[in-house]
């Protein structure tokens, strides 16, 4: 059908069916009640009055009748050859407007949404986010590997895949953990997710009940605050200095059933937790029976020096659940992540899998595997945190030389974001103002859950030398102004 859908007129012309009006007048009642309710707007083509019969189950001729009275009484302008339209506008006050329902959300929901989401920017630009930069992304050979997957193991990769992952990129992400982070696992223990997201979800539905107590980094990544909370956990915040987590801080009492934390490079302070502090954290989880998860999330680009080996990587009694993420060192749109289980968690955490999304897309999955395998992915890496590296080391210089006084620099020996302390009570007044020059600084007070500093928290790895230096002239106009 032209125009309107057929299931529109259907269900108009069956709302008028309860009385004795003639079949002509049922179908008139029902388009002028389209007209008015702003369901057909005006200069919208109707159906065909052949159409339109078929569709009603009634004659042409009613049809063309009805079309005629409402021609007459200018609901509808007929052309000869060219169709029938509406004529008429829908009236301010003749609308009937439903009232909106209130949605009633459960309490995790409320939860979620209190939470305020998880976005990314979609676009790169000064300071937002922590976008890798997609234009040095080997995008040729991606494409190259595609088509070869595809020709290969094309019609294979079309079905169900294996809810745990693809067995090859599983056992190329064992591969690179165990030669790159130390952690020690075979590809019976990796689960491939969408996110890193996915993870802590399924982390906090198979492993929390209402109550259980999660210690978090303060301040910390509220993503995995949001997961937590909504499974009805309580979050007890464990301040962060220097060396990481600061265990002598941690709340006395029972025994926490999770320990969430950013070991390798502290989000968002960019600080690394000590050797002393992960062996007394892993003995800690042994005698006190408690699991931790391990985000290594941007563990790829560490700058200087050699990176302390993963906590998992120093576990004796599997205690550790290590999850890592594609997003930052490929690209985001790939939706590839991973979580790395003690062999005790591997059979519920797959069965999970199953009632959420079933499976990782298994073309995705074969072309990265591709990319590990023929040693692209090595390669890429290199050459980002060169990228980075000199990025991280050019928005330093230039945040520390004309923002000196006012922007205290927290040093970071990786990732791919620079964080920097504001004088009290400027983070609000600051931003809005950068906002007003075109620059994003995103703020650090939102990431406490104790007593919060102000600073922002700057992205630099998407951007090109004078995005950064233009920027922080931008920066340090508004530390002028504020």
């Amino acid at each position: 059908m032209n125009g309107s859908t057929p299931s529109l007129w259907l269900t108009l012309f069956a709302a008028q069916g309860g009385d004795r009006r003639s079949l002509r007048e049922q179908i008139c009642a029902a388009i002028r009640q389209a007209l008015h309710s702003g369901q057909v707007t005006q200069g919208e083509r109707l159906p065909a009055s052949r159409v339109l019969a078929a569709d009603l189950g009634v004659s042409r001729v009613t049809v063309e009748a009805a079309y005629g009275q409402l021609e007459a009484e200018g609901y509808l302008r007929r052309q000869v050859g060219g169709g029938t339209f509406a004529a008429l506008a829908p009236v301010a006050g003749r609308v009937s407007v439903k009232p909106r329902s209130v949605a009633t959300l459960s309490r995790r929901g409320d939860t979620i949404v209190a939470g305020g989401g998880c976005r990314d920017t979609r676009t790169p630009s000064a300071f937002a986010g922590a976008s890798p930069d997609l234009s040095a992304f080997p995008l040729d050979t991606w494409n190259k590997l595609g088509n070869r997957v595809a020709r290969r193991e094309g019609r294979d990769l079309l079905g169900y895949g294996d809810p745990q992952g693809l067995a090859r990129l599983r056992a190329a992400i064992a591969h690179y953990l165990n030669q790159s982070r130390g952690v020690r696992c075979s590809a019976d223990q990796v689960l491939v997710l969408t996110s890193s997201q996915q993870a802590l979800q399924l982390i906090a539905t198979l492993l929390l009940d209402a109550g259980d107590t999660v210690w978090v980094e303060d301040p910390g990544y509220e993503g995995a605050r949001t997961a937590f909370s909504a499974a009805g956990a309580h979050l007890a915040a464990v301040p962060v200095d220097a060396d990481g987590m600061d265990l002598a801080q941690a709340p006395v009492g029972a025994a926490p059933r999770l320990i969430y934390l950013t070991p390798s490079h502290q989000y968002p302070t960019g600080t690394s937790l000590s050797l002393v502090r992960r062996m007394a954290l892993l003995d800690m989880a042994q005698n006190r029976r408690c699991w931790i998860v391990e985000d290594d999330y941007d563990s790829e680009f560490h700058y200087d020096g050699r990176p302390l080996p993963s906590l998992q990587g120093l576990d004796r009694h599997d205690r550790v659940l290590y999850v890592g993420t594609f997003s930052k060192v490929l690209f985001p749109a790939l939706r590839l992540a991973y979580l790395v289980l003690p062999p005790a968690l591997i059979e519920a955490f797959t069965l999970a899998r199953t009632v959420q999304d079933g499976h990782t897309t298994q073309v995705a999955q074969a072309v990265t595997a591709a990319f590990i395998e023929d040693g692209h992915f090595a390669a890429h890496l290199r050459q980002m945190r060169q990228l980075y590296r000199s990025r991280r080391d050019l928005l330093h210089d230039e945040l520390t030389r004309q923002l000196a006084g006012w922007l205290d620099v927290a040093p970071t020996s990786g990732g791919l974001k620079m964080a920097g302390w504001l004088p009290r009570g400027k983070e609000l007044p600051s931003t809005r103002e950068a906002a007003r020059l075109g620059v994003a600084t995103p703020g650090m007070s939102k990431l406490f859950l104790g007593p919060a500093r102000d600073g922002w928290l700057l992205g630099f790895a998407a951007l090109d030398n004078a995005s950064i230096r233009s920027g922080v002239e931008a920066l340090a106009r508004v530390a002028q102004r504020v």
